[in-house]
């Protein structure tokens, strides 16, 4: 049996980059599952790279990481956290992926000797992967990276107008969104820019359906006809996108302004029950009335671009939202600790994110060092995981020569790449072909926790699943004397090999995690980890 085509919503953006294409897309989705919608969102990215594994968070911000393993852009963390659905490998697609896959069939030969052209060969492959991967979906939302005009883009608009002619109208809508900048000394929203991201698009062949318009003010009247009239839309068809206080009265807001309305009306689904955004209304409640305030320390050495942490961050205000309490992020550079713990002061608890690399380690250790002794609550995740070993090693066991292999020669190598594991029977080489071989560890992986562990009492459960993204694991070897010093490691890998959680036992909260809790929270589902953690920050500040 033939399953019915989805509806297929193409979004763009004009104008300027980082006018929020991936939140509308979130934002959109989520009021269309509380209609009783079945969605899927999917990010069209324009650089050259395969992946954003390897590109710096300068560059990019946050990798995103999904349950089967892909490393993807950081909008596919808004779609799971507007939607609560799971991102997957076929999600996200680069030009880069998209040009490698059609050189790979050139050079095996699957082409017959043809010439391979951007159109039809690029065109065709990324057409394909639109469309693939698709079950009972009723709406597969599409988001195209970058802004239109740009050279890198335009194999993907070529793509999604020729999708058009085949999918017909009344499957696929056209939404572009824009920006009407507020000109204070003339003290008028200016719709040119507008005008002319428009006629760029439709040079292109495509004519929008709707335009989402961000703007700080409200768009009189007469300034929405004159975008219709010049940029041949319908004037219910210009959605104003009016700036807001936090990013979950996002889908509050575009309803109110008709966004779902406008597209169900394009496809003629007029008849359908309203939304219940009832759980929007709550956390957007909740952060209005907070009942208690906190100050979280984030010492990391990404500070300046804070798009590096962005999970980390909203899974903090999801910690915050569960505990009616107010969060102020205090951002901390690592490489600017040096036995200067002024930055810490009136600091209610200290997180320790993920990262690579040696630089910014000793200022996270030192940081470590201090909620240890201080009895702050500390939250190490993956990297800090590690550099919690590696201070507890220096300073409690007594080995001073503990380091990690990413750091360079060590006599102890207390955390090492998965294929340089120093055993009791001497130092062993893995296989990099094997399960635990010298890739990146990536994905949602298995993991059992002790009973009579504080971990435990915050899940609730034996065995969780969580996200990693690593190279370098903490070698239970190394850590036979750890437990009766107080450091307990608390979940482990099914095969009892790989640490994956520890914990301090005389220490009001100290918990470190090698894999990446922030990736799985939701505002309206929050990670327990991040619940309990505020919890104790909460419980600091009123003993300070």
């Amino acid at each position: 049996m033939k399953k019915n085509t989805p509806k297929f919503i193409f979004i763009t953006g004009g104008v300027v980059s980082s006018l929020g294409k991936g939140l509308a897309s979130a934002s959109l989705a989520s009021i269309f599952i509380s209609r009783g919608f079945k969605v899927r969102l999917r990010k069209l990215d324009p650089y050259l790279n395969v992946d954003p594994g390897t590109m710096s968070p300068y560059q990019h911000g946050e990798c995103f990481v999904t349950d089967d393993g892909a490393e993807t852009d950081l909008d596919l963390g808004h779609y799971e956290r507007f939607t609560g659905v799971n991102s997957r490998k076929s999600d996200n697609v680069t030009t880069g992926k998209i040009y490698s896959q059609v050189l790979k069939k050139e050079r095996r030969g699957d082409y017959l000797g043809a010439t391979i052209q951007v159109i039809p060969h690029v065109t065709d492959a990324i057409k394909k992967f639109i469309l693939s991967d698709i079950n009972d979906e009723d709406f597969m939302f599409c988001e195209i990276g970058g802004t239109v005009g740009d050279i890198e883009s335009l194999p993907f608009i070529e793509a999604i107008r020729q999708l058009r002619n085949e999918l017909g109208k009344e499957n696929t809508c056209f939404v572009h969104v824009t920006l009407l900048p507020f000109i204070n000394a003339a003290k008028e929203l200016k719709t040119k820019p507008t005008q002319h991201s428009v006629k760029e698009l439709q040079g292109m062949g495509i004519q929008p359906d709707i335009l989402l318009c961000r703007t700080e003010l409200n768009i009189p009247d007469d300034q929405k006809k004159k975008i219709a009239q010049f940029c041949n839309v319908r004037e219910e068809a210009v959605i104003e996108a009016v700036d807001v206080n936090s990013i979950y009265e996002v889908p509050i807001a575009y309803h109110k302004a008709g966004f779902d309305k406008e597209i169900l009306d394009y496809f003629k689904l007029n008849n359908q029950k309203p939304p219940d955004l009832s759980v929007w209304e709550k956390i957007i409640s909740i952060q209005h009335s907070s009942e208690g305030e906190v100050n979280i320390g984030v010492v990391g050495k990404y500070t300046s671009i804070i798009d590096s942490y962005k999970s980390l961050i909203e899974a903090i205000t999801h910690g915050g939202i569960a505990n009616k309490t107010k969060i102020n992020l205090v951002w901390i550079d690592s490489e600017n600790i040096d036995n200067d713990f002024n930055s810490f002061k009136d600091i209610h608890g200290i997180i320790v994110p993920g990262g690579f690399g040696e630089r910014g380690s000793n200022g996270k250790i030192l940081a470590i060092n201090y909620a240890r002794l201080n009895k702050i609550p500390f939250f190490g995740i993956c990297l800090g995981m590690q550099l919690a070993v590696i201070e507890f090693a220096r300073n409690v066991i007594n080995h001073k020569e503990a380091s990690s292999t990413e750091f360079g020669a060590t006599k102890f190598p207390i955390v090492s790449l998965l294929t340089e594991w120093q055993t009791k029977k001497g130092k062993e080489k893995r296989d990099i072909l094997s399960e635990y071989g010298g890739t990146m560890r990536l994905g949602s992986y298995e993991c059992h926790l002790k009973q009579n562990s504080k971990i435990y009492n915050i899940y609730k459960n034996k065995i969780i699943f969580e996200r990693h993204r690593h190279r370098y694991e903490v070698n239970l070897d190394l850590c036979d004397k750890f437990d009766e010093a107080g450091m307990f490691f608390a979940g482990m890998s099914p095969d009892n090999i790989l640490p994956e959680t520890l914990e301090l036992n005389n220490h009001p909260w100290f918990i470190a995690v090698q894999f990446h809790p922030e990736l799985k929270s939701r505002p309206f589902q929050p990670h327990p980890l991040f619940v309990s953690f505020i919890n104790a920050s909460l419980n600091q500040s009123r003993l300070l």
